[in-house]
């Protein structure tokens, strides 16, 4: 309980930069990029719901707006 032992521990230990260059590109190689046609599919999708994300929060706005005359 009490022992102690003189072991290097392994996340202690810097790996050399090569190495980790390799890591990136190895994991780099993994990366699935979408096609033409899906981009082009989420990139109108973020386009409609943000267009109507600003149409709610404009007309929220405005009858707030004319809530606060009316009670004013």
């Amino acid at each position: 309980m009490g022992e102690t032992t003189n072991t290097t521990n392994a996340t202690t230990e810097k790996a050399p930069k090569k190495s980790w260059f390799k890591g990136i590109k190895s994991e780099f190689k993994k990366i699935i990029w979408p096609d033409k046609e899906y981009l082009g599919k989420q990139a109108i999708a973020v386009l409609s719901v943000t267009i109507v994300l600003g149409i709610v929060i404009y007309v929220l706005d405005y009858a707030i707006e004319l809530g606060l005359k009316f009670l004013l």
